[in-house]
């Protein structure tokens, strides 16, 4: 039967990456309590200067900054995303916590996978390196992988670099953009490109046909303007008086 969507995975297993990620969207929404909200502290002088200069009404301002903190955790269910994408393609299977995020199935490729190529710093750069050197050298004909989905060039080629004063390089140890990667495990030169065209529709079937269900938003903002009126501050006044109150001063907002 002929895929719908891709030629590289079935529609089914297409379908599936995007329920889980819809699920990830939907948790990390729902956890923003007010007290999650204000676990790291909230800048309320930058809340400030976004409201004037950005001409946000303070409704508006919490919402950003609510989605703002759901955005980083929804950055690594991307990641995810793209490995069980990949993990769909015939010959390969995603590592499920086993030191690497994808493999082939009879050991001649590992994978790193990382969602944008600044994510590591120097010393998770190396470990990396080490990594991947590791399987190079247990299994003699894998090629390993550092995978960069988004990066700032189109590029497949031997990892070679200085890292923490260390030179280091190995004859199957490689690095390599999203696409390039894509194309080596369909086998299909513009794969990556292929997905990004089939999501939209994909995502908007995937959306109609669940049951659509009343869902519990965050609470963090609702919670806040109830507080809010209580106490008769405006909503920056009372995130500034809830995370400031024992700063000097701030004990005095009304």
């Amino acid at each position: 039967m002929t895929n719908k969507y891709l030629n590289f995975i079935s529609d089914e297993h297409l379908l599936s990456c995007i329920e889980n990620l819809h699920n990830s969207y939907l948790k990390a929404k729902a956890n923003v309590s007010k007290k999650k909200f204000y676990s790291n502290k909230i800048d309320t002088i930058k809340l400030t200067f976004d409201a004037s200069f950005n001409e946000l009404d303070e409704v508006t301002l919490i919402k950003t900054e609510i989605n703002r903190q759901i955005d980083k955790s929804i950055n690594n269910s991307i990641g995810t995303f793209h490995e069980q994408i990949l993990g769909g393609i015939k010959g390969f299977e995603i590592g499920n916590f086993s030191g690497f995020d994808i493999k082939a199935m009879d050991n001649t490729l590992f994978a790193d996978i990382k969602n944008k190529h600044n994510t590591m710093n120097s010393s998770s750069a190396e470990s990396l390196f080490q990594k991947l050197a590791s399987y190079a050298d247990n299994y003699k004909k894998a090629e390993c992988y550092w995978v960069q989905i988004l990066a700032k060039n189109s590029f497949n080629e031997k990892w070679f670099g200085e890292i923490n004063g260390k030179e280091y390089s190995h004859s199957r140890v490689n690095k390599i953009s999203g696409d390039q990667f894509y194309k080596l495990l369909s086998g299909r030169d513009n794969a990556l490109f292929e997905l990004y065209n089939v999501l939209p529709t994909a995502i908007s079937e995937y959306l109609n046909s669940i049951k659509k269900e009343e869902t519990e938003n965050n609470s963090a903002l609702a919670e806040i303007q109830t507080s809010s009126k209580e106490s008769n501050r405006s909503i920056l006044d009372e995130i500034t008086f809830e995370n400031y109150g024992y700063y000097l001063g701030f004990d005095k907002l009304e």
